[in-house]
């Protein structure tokens, strides 16, 4: 019978290893049918793609827990490396945009975290800031798919010829679907504000 030594107790990540994200285990081998890339893409790229998350949906945890699936999908496909960057950020807008339209936003926990987190000395200016937020949320997934992805890459830091590549559309027609986008997200606005 083996005996096996206790694991070493975990130690809290450096601040280099909280930009890149977690590390895996020491030891660590990857599942049959996991790229054998998939750490360095993750390292190189995990807090870009929680960004653009973190865009549309406005919760940390809740872009880590998409970015998660971004990463999960990835890791078993055979998308080139050099192209992951690109993949990943459209995936995490696509499955964030699908948080916000399949409803599975957890809003009284964010409102929860928001009063936890903000201390203000006017309670209607969180109120309103709180509400303009969710206002735009769910304008924006009113939006078409590929404008609303365009508006949150582009917005996410992204450059004109990413968000082309990702989008597999011509760099010329980024500037124009993104400010197609801005009108579309304004007239969503403007059109519930006034049904309100």
């Amino acid at each position: 019978m083996a005996v096996s030594t206790p694991p070493e107790p975990a130690t809290p990540p450096t601040g280099d290893q909280r930009e890149r994200g977690p590390a895996p285990p020491p030891g660590a081998t990857l599942p049959a049918g996991v790229r054998s890339d998939l750490e360095h893409v993750f390292r190189s790229t995990y807090p870009r793609v929680v960004a653009v998350a973190a865009r549309v949906l406005g919760s940390r945890n809740e872009a880590e827990d998409v970015a998660q699936e971004a990463f999960l999908t990835f890791g078993r496909s055979t998308i080139p490396a050099g192209e992951a960057m690109g993949w990943l950020s459209v995936a995490a807008a696509h499955t964030a945009l699908n948080h916000l339209r399949t409803g599975r936003r957890r809003t009284t926990r964010e409102e929860a975290a928001d009063d936890r987190a903000t201390v203000s000395p006017d309670v209607a200016d969180t109120v309103v800031t709180r509400d303009e937020r969710r206002r735009v949320r769910e304008a924006l997934a009113r939006l078409p798919h590929k404008q609303a992805v365009a508006l949150v890459l582009r917005h996410s830091g992204l450059s004109y010829a990413e968000v082309a590549a990702a989008l597999d559309l011509s760099p010329g027609s980024v500037g124009t679907t993104v400010r197609r986008a801005e009108s579309a997200l304004r007239k969503e606005l403007n059109r519930h504000a006034s049904s309100d």
